[in-house]
């Protein structure tokens, strides 16, 4: 049986916290890069097949200056597979 690698996963999560930095700014968002930083605690609890649909839900913890941290979760058929703490950076660009 295939799988969807754990890498794959968190790239996936932090694309999401991403568009929701992007969401919440609310800036002209040309000039604003989204960078990850690190990824903590990351779980996996059930694997994610070919076919399966990836739901993320990402909540912003805290954000000091231009550092965010989020609360990542994945779901396949509302049953959590997947969860971590990841960080991201916000440059802006001139």
């Amino acid at each position: 049986m295939s799988v969807m690698p754990g890498a794959l996963i968190i790239e996936s999560m932090a694309q999401s916290a991403g568009t929701l930095v992007m969401y919440s700014l609310k800036k002209n968002q040309e000039n604003i890069s989204v960078y990850l930083l690190t990824v903590d605690k990351a779980k996996f609890r059930k694997p994610v097949c070919p076919g399966d649909t990836l739901f993320h839900r990402v909540v912003k913890k805290q954000n000091v200056k231009n550092i965010w941290k989020f609360k990542c979760t994945s779901f396949v058929n509302e049953k959590l597979v997947a969860e971590a703490e990841v960080s991201a950076i916000i440059n802006s660009v001139i």
